[in-house]
C-alpha cells in the first residue's frame, strides 16, 4: 500500500482553517449530546473499567492516559483551531479500538467506559472572539467529542436520518455541485465511481456510475468481512488442536485456519503456539510419554496456495497452519518478506517449544489426523468481531484469504481461492445485497479480477448498520478512523481527521474508498469511491480524501 508522507501543519493552514470551521459546530452538538451520558458514566466507571481493562483481550492500540501538558501560549490561533477539530475524536478514535463486549446500541461497553474515565476539559481555541480565551488568556476549552459511532444512535438502538422538522439534508443537486468537480479530475484517471447513501433510510443521496463494476482493490475486504461474519458469526472462534494417534507416539499439530497464531513470546491476546506447546508437553507427559514423532496436517483447505499475484511481501502462501503469517521479521502488518512453507516454518517452531518443556521429537513431517486421534491440547484465536476488525483496520491479506476460506467451509464449499470467491457471492446474494456486475476471485482484493460497484460497497455498510444485523456491526468498528488508526493513519493530517472512518484499496492504477462519515446533522452516511487507470497513488488518494472531507462538511 502506498501512504503519503505527512505534511507539514505550517503547509495547511487554510485547509485546517476550514476544516476546523466546518467540525466546530459539530463537535459542539456532540458535547451536548453526550453529557448526561458522560456524567452518569463517570459515576460508575471506576469498577466498570477495572472490568473492561481484564476483558478487552487482543487490541489493535495501546490506549494509555494521556497526561494533560499546558499548551505554550505562543502557538497561533490556526494551531489551536486544528486541535479543536481533532482533539476529542482522538480520544473517540482510540477507544473505539479496545476489544470489548458490545451492548445493545453496538458500541463496545469499553469504548463509553474509557471515554467516561478520560473525561476532561480541551485546550484548544474556538475562534477569534472575546469568548474564545480564559480570563488569564489560556485558550478555552474544546468540547469533548462524541463517539465516533454518534451516528448509529446513542440512546437508541435506531441509527439517526435527518433531524425533525428539517428537510432531509443537502439537496442531491448541492451534493452533486460539491462532490462531482472533486472526483471529475485528472488525479483519478479516466474512469471513476461515487456513491453516498443515508444509512438511515438506504435512500442514496449521490450517484456517479454507481453500477458500473470496476477493480475495488482492498475494499473487497469489506463484502469478505460481511461474508464470514454472516456465515460463522462474530463470535465464533479458530481452535488449533494437537491430537495423538492411538497406539502410536505420532503426535499431529491439526490447522484449523486461524491466521492470527502466534509464536511470538507476547501473544498480546491471540492465539500462542507457544501455550499450545507447553499444554501438549504437560499432556504428554501425563502419559508418560517423553519422545515423540511430530507430524502436521493441512488438510482442511484444498487447491493452490499461492495467490495469482505469486510471490509477494503482500501475502503469504494460504494455508490453515501458520505462525506470524509466515513473517520473516517482526512486523504484525503491512508487507513483508515471507516464509516459502508457512505451514513447515509453523511446525517447527512447535517442535522447538516442545523441546524446551521437555519433548523430544522428530523432524516435522506432514500427515493427517485420524478421526481417532485423541486430543491433547487446543488453542483458540479470539472472537470472529476482533479478527474483523484486526483485517479491516491494517487492510490484513492474509486474514482475509483466510476468512474467505472459513467462509466457503461453513457454507459446504472446498476451502480454495475458487471456493471462497464463491462462497462470498452466495452469501451477499443471500443477504438481499446488489450483485450486478460482481465478480470475485479471492477474499483481499489483491487480484485485480475482482470487481464490485460503488452501489455494493455503500449496500455493505449500510446492511452492517442494521439494526436487525447486530452481529455485522464489526464491519463498521473496524474501519479506519483518518488521521488515527490503520490504514488511514497518515491521512488526512489537514483534513477531516477522526471524523470519516474508511477502507482504503490501492493497486497500480487503482484506488478507491468506501466507509462512514457523520454530517453535520447527525446523520449516518455510508459512501464509495473508485476510480481506475491513476497514474499516481499519492495525487488519487489525496483526491479521494478531498472527496470525503467535503462530504463530512456538508
Amino acid at each position: 500500500m502506498v501512504v503519503p508522507e505527512l505534511r507539514p501543519w505550517q503547509a495547511a493552514k487554510p485547509r485546517v482553517r476550514e476544516i476546523a470551521g466546518a467540525v466546530r459546530p459539530r463537535l459542539a452538538r456532540l458535547a451536548t449530546a453526550v453529557k448526561p451520558q458522560v456524567t452518569r458514566l463517570s459515576r460508575a466507571v471506576g469498577p466498570q473499567l477495572a472490568r473492561v481493562t481484564r476483558a478487552t483481550g487482543p487490541r489493535l492500540v495501546t490506549l494509555v492516559r494521556p497526561s494533560r501538558v499546558p499548551r505554550p501560549r505562543t502557538l497561533r490561533t490556526w494551531q489551536y483551531t486544528a486541535g479543536a477539530a481533532t482533539a476529542g475524536l482522538a480520544l473517540a478514535a482510540g477507544v473505539v479500538t479496545a476489544a470489548g463486549p458490545w451492548d445493545a446500541n453496538g458500541q463496545r461497553t469499553a469504548e463509553r467506559d474509557r471515554a467516561a474515565a478520560l473525561e476532561r476539559t480541551g485546550g484548544a481555541d474556538h475562534g477569534s472572539g472575546a469568548d474564545s480565551v480564559t480570563a488569564d488568556g489560556e485558550p478555552s476549552p474544546a468540547p469533548s467529542a462524541g463517539s465516533v459511532l454518534t451516528g448509529l444512535g446513542a440512546a437508541v438502538n435506531t441509527v439517526k436520518s435527518a433531524p425533525a422538522g428539517k428537510p432531509a439534508g443537502i439537496s442531491a443537486t448541492a451534493l452533486t455541485d460539491a462532490l462531482g468537480p472533486l472526483l471529475d479530475v485528472p488525479a483519478l484517471g479516466g474512469t471513476h465511481a461515487g456513491v453516498v447513501v443515508d444509512v438511515a433510510t438506504g435512500k442514496r443521496l449521490y450517484g456517479t456510475g454507481a453500477d458500473t463494476a470496476l477493480t475495488p482493490a482492498s475494499t473487497t475486504k469489506i463484502a469478505t468481512a460481511v461474508a464470514a461474519l454472516s456465515a460463522l458469526g462474530p463470535d465464533h472462534r479458530f481452535t488449533t488442536r494437537v491430537a495423538l494417534e492411538p497406539g502410536t507416539r505420532e503426535v499431529v499439530l491439526i490447522g484449523a485456519g486461524d491466521p492470527t497464531l502466534t509464536a511470538r513470546k507476547d501473544a498480546q491476546g491471540w492465539a500462542s503456539l507457544r501455550t499450545l506447546a507447553t499444554a501438549t508437553a504437560k499432556s504428554l507427559t501425563a502419559r508418560g510419554v517423553k519422545q515423540i514423532t511430530l507430524s502436521y496436517d493441512t488438510t482442511l483447505y484444498t487447491g493452490p496456495d499461492l495467490h495469482p499475484i505469486g510471490v509477494n511481501d503482500n501475502l503469504a502462501r494460504v494455508s490453515p497452519l501458520m505462525a506470524d503469517e509466515g513473517r520473516t521479521d517482526d512486523s504484525s502488518n503491512g508487507p513483508a518478506a515471507r516464509v516459502s512453507d508457512p505451514a513447515a516454518d509453523a511446525a517447527a517452531k512447535f517442535a522447538r517449544f516442545l523441546a524446551d518443556a521437555g519433548i523430544k521429537t522428530s523432524s516435522p513431517g506432514t500427515s493427517k489426523a485420524s478421526s481417532r486421534a485423541a486430543t491433547l491440547a487446543t488453542v483458540s484465536s479470539p472472537p470472529l468481531s476482533s479478527i474483523v476488525e484486526r483485517m479491516l483496520t491494517n487492510s490484513d491479506n492474509d486474514i482475509a484469504e483466510a476468512l474467505a476460506r472459513q467462509t466457503a467451509l461453513a457454507s459446504g464449499r472446498p476451502g480454495s481461492f475458487d471456493g471462497g470467491a464463491a462462497a462470498i457471492g452466495a452469501r451477499l446474494a443471500g443477504l438481499g445485497l446488489p450483485m450486478t456486475g460482481a465478480s470475485f476471485h479471492d477474499g483481499s482484493g489483491l487480484n485485480r479480477d475482482d470487481r464490485l460497484t460503488a452501489n455494493l460497497l455503500t449496500a455493505l455498510l449500510v446492511k452492517a448498520a442494521d439494526t436487525d444485523r447486530p452481529g455485522l456491526r464489526p464491519v463498521l468498528t473496524g474501519l479506519p478512523v483518518a488521521g488515527f488508526t490503520g490504514t488511514l493513519t497518515s491521512r488526512y493530517t489537514d483534513g477531516a481527521a477522526g471524523v470519516v472512518r474508511a477502507k482504503t484499496g490501492t493497486l497500480t492504477g487503482v484506488n478507491t474508498l468506501a466507509g462512514t462519515v457523520v454530517d453535520k446533522d447527525g446523520r449516518l452516511l455510508a459512501f464509495a469511491f473508485l476510480a481506475s487507470d491513476t497514474t499516481s497513488p499519492e495525487e488519487a488518494q489525496e483526491a479521494l480524501d478531498r472527496t470525503a472531507t467535503a462530504l463530512a462538511g456538508l
